[in-house]
């Protein structure tokens, strides 16, 4: 009871540590890479956090798979450098006593990735493609902002509004410009306001202001004061494209099993089957040989991981070309790995035979 509760202690605060680390980098780059589309106009700035929360969640998946085996491998990694393992074995405690603990450990975690990987993700995703037509699809007045050149969805107009009043709906010293057939059209404005009539039709009416007109190319220029001016805003309408097989239900992906359909639904199974046995694989990787470069495992491991998430990416696109069966690519991959740990598992238990036989000589 020792073992198993100071495994799971040390276990649970790696994973902890492990699973920030790498969330706040795949945070950083997502953040990063939203911003950028903020800055562009591609997207509104209020929109980002809604988009990050929408694409965390599909990440959440990979993202604890992968803590549950780094945090296993540097735990035992560890117990190897600080000569613990050697006294657990010289106790008789043989490696296949780390699988019970790592088990307990994993389940939750597992359990929770399932979820994530065949309910979760492909909601957050479906949401978030939903928000982004909405995002595409939105008309000039949505995306004016005080203080900030703004240009519309349609690269029809250009914006600029020094100041604005939400509550009374009012703008002041306002910038547009526009080109049309060839025709420049910039006008100025000391205030103006939007409003919608009642057929439904919506217009930013400019006030006090000046409108320039001319051919692109020509010095010759029409100037027009004026007291009002409406500009009609055309409606757009929400974008309903084509759902992504990334963002469709399992329960869907079930109903039309066709072969790309199939493939996803592979690649959502394997996610949680490539955890287990990823967190099973941990123990034999974890050796440190004190002769050798303490860092060998790790890149061992690295490289394995690599491996095997390359293998099911290469599995699903198979499936989805259909040069493999379903049934077979579903546990193909999974099946050479599980060779591979039961190889490692013999190697090392082969060696601590030997280290025990030799200390009761």
């Amino acid at each position: 009871m020792i073992f198993q509760r100071s495994l799971l202690r040390e276990f649970s605060g790696n994973a902890i540590g492990v699973f920030f680390i790498l969330l706040a980098i795949t945070m950083t780059v997502t953040v990063i890479r939203y911003l950028g589309q903020a800055a562009k106009g591609s997207i509104t700035q209020e929109s980002v956090l809604a988009l990050l929360g929408f694409t965390m969640l599909t990440y959440l998946s990979v993202l604890l798979a992968l803590t549950l085996f780094i945090s296993i491998l540097i735990t035992l990694a560890r117990s190897y450098r600080d000569s613990e393992m050697l006294i657990w074995f010289s106790s008789g405690v043989s490696l296949v006593a780390w699988v019970r603990p790592v088990l307990i450990f994993a389940v939750p975690l597992i359990i929770t990735i399932a979820v994530l990987s065949l309910l979760l993700a492909p909601w957050a995703l479906n949401k978030r493609e939903q928000y982004q037509g909405e995002i595409e699809s939105r008309d000039d007045l949505a995306i004016i902002a005080p203080g900030v050149f703004k240009e519309s969805p349609r690269a029809q107009r250009v914006y600029f509004v020094e100041q604005s009043s939400g509550a009374e709906n009012v703008v002041s010293n306002i910038f547009a410009h526009s080109v049309q057939h060839e025709q420049l059209g910039t006008m100025v404005a000391k205030t103006g306001f939007h409003t919608i009539e009642k057929n439904g039709d919506r217009f930013l009416v400019l006030l006090n202001g000046r409108r320039y007109e001319g051919i692109v190319g020509s010095a010759a220029y029409k100037i027009t004061d004026f007291d009002r001016y409406a500009l009609r805003i055309e409606s757009a309408k929400v974008k309903l494209g084509v759902p992504s097989t990334q963002s469709i239900s399992t329960r869907a992906l079930l109903r039309a099993p066709t072969s790309i359909n199939l493939g996803e639904l592979a690649w959502r199974i394997s996610i949680p089957v490539s955890a287990i046995l990823l967190a099973l694989l941990a123990i034999p990787l974890s050796f440190v040989n004190p002769r050798a470069s303490r860092s060998l495992n790790l890149l061992l491991a690295i490289l394995i991981y690599i491996v095997y998430n390359n293998l099911l990416s290469v599995t699903q696109a198979w499936i989805s070309q259909e040069k493999i069966h379903f049934t077979t690519g579903l546990w193909v991959v999974h099946a050479l790995m599980l060779i591979l740990l039961l190889a490692l598992f013999y190697r090392r238990l082969s060696v601590y035979s030997l280290f025990r036989f030799r200390l009761k000589k």
